[in-house]
């Protein structure tokens, strides 16, 4: 991140606390992040999908175009494009827990407000 120029870590994880989050938990990464690379942590939870269609994608087994269906609308609905403020996501890296961007949430957050603002440089980092 530090190399890539990453201004800040935007955590879009709904559950960033949990068992399943491992080292990557919210104390862990504030500390990590600001240690390592004096990156600063935010978690953003309106950036992520709801339980309920965290578990009908997981849980049961859900098609992605379903999934992705539903975030859009949510994203939509929740009207993120004017409610994030574009200093917080100026520079930054969208953080959640997968590891590959063609089924992850956070790629459609980027390419949702790129359309919007038209001015989202995205780059996946590895």
């Amino acid at each position: 991140m530090k190399d890539a120029g990453v201004s800040r870590l935007v955590d879009v994880r709904l559950n960033n606390v949990s068992q399943l989050a491992g080292f990557a938990k919210r104390d862990d990464l504030k500390f990590f992040t600001q240690s390592l690379c004096a990156i600063p942590y935010v978690h953003t939870p309106e950036l992520a999908p709801t339980q309920e269609m965290l578990d009908g994608y997981k849980k049961q087994k859900g098609s992605w175009s379903e999934y992705e269906g539903r975030f859009l609308e949510l994203m939509r609905a929740r009207a993120i494009e004017t409610s994030t403020p574009r200093e917080l996501m100026d520079g930054c890296c969208l953080l959640c827990s997968e590891d590959k961007p063609h089924q992850c949430h956070r790629r459609l957050v980027a390419e949702y407000l790129n359309e919007r603002w038209g001015d989202v440089e995205i780059e996946h980092l590895g």
